[in-house]
């Protein structure tokens, strides 16, 4: 007689995340269904293209965004350069209120963050010269088929995508954590904001809903897999020992692969000549909008993590600064700039780190900012509800 074995009944929390898993499913059905009912073959053939460069199975990407209707076209003033700080920094400000959907309390908040610093923008004005225009960015992106991502819908935020470890079996529905696809204001072809000390930088994502990110989160998100806090830090060292002994250890990737190459970021601007000490009246910015490189992108999706604007972000020292738990640490600066095609000022691979380049806690009033420095913000995943009749 044939008797058939006995499977362990699934535990509450293995069903939530089974339901989890299969809406994330139908989710990336639907979009592959409706983006073959468009004829838009260029979205799916581009993450072929991606998931090849990237040397990843295509399965192990993250699930297209929903279907939705495509953005209105940006007017063409959108594209003009503001001869003045002030009109500079309302035309940012009114594209970051309707990219990001704030709203009205916390496009307040914004606001007076950027009316509490002199200098806080996307570069001066007078010096700044971007090698790409706006409409050029969104250009080069449609035609790699990438122009309509809006991020993961499991972040509940426009444009943000989850971080795991897909070595260790995870996917989207496992991660912990979010990550702003684009450098702040986290807006595909916009110019990032830049001077910006590390406060302003926590306090305009906290602002936005949002925190400033751990070493070890944009890290995992270029490198394409989140290690557990435990193998990321030596809360026993000091910064600098600790910081050694980790890049001694690292694994040397880039986000788009094994093998440096600048010439797929946004790495190819220029310094200008008169600039030496990154005076205001002398440094321009001279970025590329951000995601401009469609190439220059993470396995999760995470676009500019080499080139364009070195990022901010929390270095902790222990265990209680971790983000997740609360905390901010000391400044870390990672990523490298616009001009590294042509000077390649320090190593820029995913995971290495700074030994303490100039050295401050995050929350410092007067931390570093300079004309080609600015960040993105991470956010903690949204908790599930639990189902009715589950344990409290």
């Amino acid at each position: 007689m044939h008797i058939e074995p006995k499977h362990p009944k699934p535990s509450k929390a293995e069903l939530r995340r089974r339901r989890r898993r299969n809406a994330a499913i139908t989710v990336g059905l639907m979009s592959v269904g409706a983006c073959l009912l468009a004829g838009e073959w260029k979205t799916l053939r581009a993450r072929v293209l991606v998931a090849k460069a990237s040397a990843v199975d295509w399965s192990e990407l993250p699930p297209l965004p929903p279907s939705s209707p495509p953005p209105s076209p940006e007017p063409e003033e959108f594209d003009d350069m503001p001869a003045t700080l002030e009109a500079q920094r309302e035309a940012l400000l009114q594209r970051i209120e309707a990219g990001l959907g704030l709203e009205p309390d916390a496009m307040r908040k914004v606001r007076e963050i950027f009316a509490e610093s002199n200098l806080l923008s996307q570069g001066n004005p007078k010096t700044t010269t971007h090698p790409m225009s706006r409409a050029e960015c969104r250009h080069r992106r449609s035609r790699a088929g990438v122009g309509r991502d809006r991020g993961n819908p499991l972040c509940a935020s426009p444009y943000m995508v989850p971080v795991y470890d897909p070595g260790a079996g995870q996917t989207d529905v496992d991660a912990t954590v979010c990550i702003d696809q684009y450098e702040f204001p986290g807006i595909p072809c916009e110019y990032p904001v830049v001077y910006v000390r590390a406060r302003e930088a926590a306090e305009l994502c906290a602002a936005v809903g949002k925190r400033i990110c751990d070493a070890h989160e944009w890290e995992g998100a270029c490198a394409g897999a989140l290690k557990p806090v435990e193998s990321e830090y030596d809360w026993n060292r000091e910064r600098i020992e600790a910081s050694y002994a980790h890049n001694k250890k690292r694994e040397i990737v880039w986000a788009y692969g094994a093998n440096k190459d600048h010439t797929l970021c946004a790495t190819s601007s220029h310094k200008n000549a008169q600039c030496f000490g990154g005076e205001w009246s002398e440094c321009g910015s001279n970025t590329f909008p951000t995601g401009a490189f469609p190439y220059c992108v993470s396995r999760f999706g995470v676009y500019d993590q080499h080139g364009n604007a070195a990022e901010h972000m929390s270095l902790p020292l222990k265990a209680e600064q971790l983000g997740r738990l609360g905390g901010v640490g000391s400044t870390e600066m990672k990523g490298s700039w616009f001009i590294f095609a042509s000077y390649e000022a320090h190593e820029d691979d995913c995971r290495w780190r700074a030994l303490d380049w100039h050295g401050s806690k995050v929350m410092a009033p007067n931390s570093h900012r300079n004309y080609h420095l600015g960040f993105r913000c991470c956010k903690d995943m949204p908790t599930q509800p639990q189902d009715a009749g589950d344990d409290p």
